[in-house]
């Protein structure tokens, strides 16, 4: 009984988490000298007040749960992914590339294929590292983030170069694409700004479960993360497992990009950043993948529980009139709060598997006695 209530409390713990974050940040909303209840009465109606309030944060929340989807994947392989960023833009200038180079294509015709493409250029740019850490060791930490790097100043070149909105003149042309035409829009599942993809990153999420617990391809990639010289021992090719985890993550990171072009922005523009298109998006979602626990299908609240804090946060912030600074302190100390409750999550169930192994080794060093049945 006592494990199962540790368990239970496992399970709680990132709304714990989060809940803890809340109270931190309700106190520095009373040192600045506002009323953290209407504050976050603001929040809450920001993100769910109404019916467009609701489907802005189903939006904010797609690119995360694509982001955290592939996120579980390269965790359950022992690798850890953190150039979501690079691999949105790729994903995202290759797919507008595709629909400013053929203007006149049927949106029926275009868009799967715009975002297949998404999905294919992410999954290169995430298979770069996977390859470096295959086959030279090279930690997937570093590579990642340099590879951000890479990618955004390859976005800035393309902007205001080869992709550059040609109808603009002068030395002062602004770094963005034309729009694309209108029958590349995803459509709209309701009158508001909700749109496929939300409906697409959801299936996926399920479809990313079957493929990691139904499936061999899936049960490998885990072996490698639980033990990679077991894996190995077994006949398991550890470093091709390990290049195709990083590059299914990097594909539904690049995937998120071509939704957020197409189904939102439906042009590019640079302020020199990732996070000028992303929105922190490959950085968040690795959040709500956590938040998760590491799970397809808990991504999905998690990454809707984000999406809420983000879209809500904004009418919070005009309702107390705080800094945006502090908007931003806010998701860092959910963040903070969130990863270290797995770390905490982890340290419990390898105390719990310890306890549970120590019991089946006293067990079978000590048996009950046997009484023999009577013949009467």
């Amino acid at each position: 009984m006592r494990i199962r209530w540790s368990a239970i409390f496992d399970a709680l713990l990132p709304l714990i988490a989060t809940l803890a974050a809340l109270a931190i940040g309700a106190v520095m909303l009373i040192l600045l000298g506002a009323n953290p209840l209407v504050g976050y009465a603001a929040l809450l109606e920001g993100a769910f007040g109404s019916t467009n309030a609701l489907a802005d944060t189903i939006v904010k929340a797609t690119p995360l749960l694509l982001v955290g989807i592939g996120i579980c994947i390269a965790f359950r392989a022992g690798v850890i992914n953190i150039g979501g960023e690079g691999q949105m833009i790729l994903g995202a200038v290759s797919s507008i590339a595709l629909g400013l180079a053929f203007p006149d294509a049927p949106g029926i015709l275009m868009i799967p294929l715009a975002l297949l493409v998404g999905f294919v250029a992410g999954g290169l740019w995430g298979g770069i590292p996977g390859y470096l850490k295959a086959r030279f060791n090279v930690n997937e930490i570093l590579s990642t983030i340099m590879l951000n790097v890479i990618a955004v100043q390859l976005m800035n070149l393309l902007l205001r170069g080869p992709l550059i909105e040609k109808i603009q003149k002068g030395a002062a042309r602004i770094p963005q694409t034309a729009r694309l035409s209108l029958e590349f829009d995803l459509p709209r599942l309701i009158p508001t700004r909700l749109h496929l993809g939300a409906l697409i990153a959801i299936l996926l999420a399920i479809g990313v479960y079957y493929f990691l617990w139904r499936t061999t391809t899936g049960y490998r990639i885990r072996a490698v993360g639980m033990n990679q010289a077991a894996s190995r021992y077994a006949g398991i090719k550890v470093g091709r497992y390990i290049v195709l985890s990083l590059a299914l993550s990097g594909a539904f990171a690049g995937l998120a990009g071509a939704i957020q072009v197409y189904g939102v922005n439906h042009f590019m523009i640079t302020d020199g950043t990732a996070a000028g298109f992303t929105g922190s998006a490959g950085f968040n979602g690795i959040v709500a993948a956590l938040f998760g626990q590491l799970h397809p299908i808990g991504t999905i609240p998690a990454s809707f529980l984000f999406g809420a804090l983000l879209v809500g946060a904004n009418k919070l912030q005009r309702a107390t009139q705080v800094p945006a600074a502090l908007i931003t302190a806010l998701n860092g100390l959910v963040v903070v709060f969130v990863v270290s409750s797995e770390l905490w999550r982890r340290r419990n169930a390898r105390k719990r598997a310890l306890q549970e192994l120590d019991k089946k080794l006293a067990a079978e060093h000590h048996p009950e006695p046997q009484i023999p049945s009577g013949e009467g």
